[in-house]
């Protein structure tokens, strides 16, 4: 989640994302492992059974159920980061050529480039300082410079 700080300059301590995109897919792969081992286990415990007393079809039935849920919220995830993806590109577009001023205004101008990490957008202004786009950044109309005469 991006800090909701006004800014960072590059006399600040610069802006530093929280999640990379090689850790975003961790849950993913780790929730797929687990899944996988499940299924393992369910067949050998299958296999392994005492036949005087099978497992409860009804149990198996249960986790077979609650393993499926899993699949189909990290397919859920997967579909939601990719619309928040394209929805940040979105919003960081949007701001280039715009003047933006931070929360306690101190830093403020037209931005010029953007980027974009998986937590949050940072705008570089023309002064050449950052700002951390989120929560309390105003961001305006830039005037055209008047001709000079």
């Amino acid at each position: 989640m991006v800090t909701p700080v006004g800014a960072a300059s590059a006399a600040d301590k610069p802006y530093v994302p929280t999640v990379t995109g090689a850790e975003s897919g961790t849950d993913e792969r780790s929730a797929t492992i687990n899944y996988e081992s499940f299924l393992k286990l369910l067949v050998a415990q299958m296999k392994n059974q005492d036949p005087t007393e099978p497992m409860d079809a009804t149990q198996q039935m249960a986790q077979l159920a609650t393993f499926s849920q899993v699949e189909q919220t990290i397919k859920t995830n997967k579909n939601l980061e990719s619309l928040l993806q394209r929805t940040s590109l979105q919003e960081a577009n949007s701001v280039i050529g715009r003047t933006v001023t931070s929360e306690d205004g101190k830093i403020s101008g037209v931005v010029t480039e953007v980027t974009l990490y998986n937590d949050g957008i940072v705008a570089t202004l023309d002064s050449g300082k950052t700002l951390v786009i989120g929560p309390g950044v105003k961001v305006s109309e830039t005037k055209a410079s008047e001709p000079e005469t």
